[in-house]
C-alpha cells in the first residue's frame, strides 16, 4: 500500500479473503480505487516497468490466476467519489468485518436491471430500521463497456453484525418464508431481469483499508 500511495491517482480500498467453507479455497477479492482513465494507465505502466513490478512478480509466484475489471458507480450508487487522501495506507489493524458480493448477470438490458435494484430492493431495504439491516449496501457497480463481460453488475454489501451476526445466521439456517417469494418480493419481482446470480461471502483482512 505505501508503494501504491506513491502516486496520489490510486488507493487500495477493500482486501478481502473469500470466508472459508463458503466457496472456492484460498480467494482474494480487492477493490481499487482510481480517480480517471489517465490514472488506470499510469497504473499499468507503474505494474509492467516501473515501481510496482518487482511486487507484481513477487505477487505472480503466490496465485494460480488473477481476473480483474473495470466498475463504475450506478446512480443510485451510495458510492460515488472516494477521496483517497483520506485513504489509510499504513496498514493499522482493526476488527474483521463481513460482507457480500452478489453479482448478476441479466438477460433484460443491464440499465433496467441495476434500476430495479435501486427500485426492488436498494429503497426498501433503506427504510427499514437500522437494528433490522441485514445488509448495509455500500456500492453497486456495472462493468464498464467493453472492459469485460457486457450484462454484468455487482452490489457490495456490509452484513450486520448485530446480536453476533443473528439475522444473517437465521437467513442462512432457514427457508424462505412464501410471503417473500410471492408476487411483490424482491425475490420474485428479480427473476423478470435475470435467473443466474453469484454470492460471495467475504471478510476483510485485518489491515484492510476499508472495513
Amino acid at each position: 500500500m505505501p508503494t501504491l500511495a506513491n502516486q496520489d491517482d490510486a488507493r487500495l480500498l477493500w482486501y478481502t479473503n473469500h470466508a472459508d467453507g463458503s466457496g472456492a479455497s484460498h480467494t482474494v477479492v480487492t477493490i481499487t480505487a482510481i480517480t480517471d482513465g489517465a490514472a488506470l494507465e499510469r497504473l499499468v505502466r507503474r505494474a509492467q516497468h516501473g515501481d510496482l513490478r518487482p511486487w507484481m512478480r513477487e505477487l505472480d509466484n503466490l496465485r494460480y490466476d488473477a481476473t480483474g475489471k473495470i466498475l463504475l458507480p450506478v446512480d443510485w450508487s451510495p458510492l460515488q467519489t472516494v477521496d483517497l487522501a483520506t485513504v489509510p495506507t499504513d496498514g493499522a489493524t482493526h476488527p474483521l468485518s463481513l460482507f457480500m458480493e452478489d453479482t448478476g448477470w441479466p438477460y433484460a438490458p443491464l440499465e433496467d436491471y441495476t434500476r430495479s435494484w435501486d427500485e426492488i430492493y436498494y429503497r426498501p431495504l433503506s427504510k427499514a430500521p437500522a437494528g433490522m439491516r441485514i445488509l448495509d449496501i455500500q456500492a453497486c457497480f456495472q462493468v464498464a463497456r467493453g472492459s469485460y463481460r457486457r450484462r454484468e453488475a455487482m452490489r457490495w454489501q456490509k452484513i450486520d453484525d448485530s446480536n453476533n451476526y443473528a439475522a444473517p445466521v437465521h437467513l442462512l439456517t432457514n427457508d424462505t418464508p412464501p410471503e417473500h417469494r410471492g408476487p411483490g418480493s424482491y425475490m420474485y419481482e428479480a427473476l423478470k431481469y435475470r435467473d443466474q446470480w453469484q454470492s460471495r461471502l467475504l471478510r476483510t483482512s485485518a489491515w484492510s483499508p476499508l472495513y
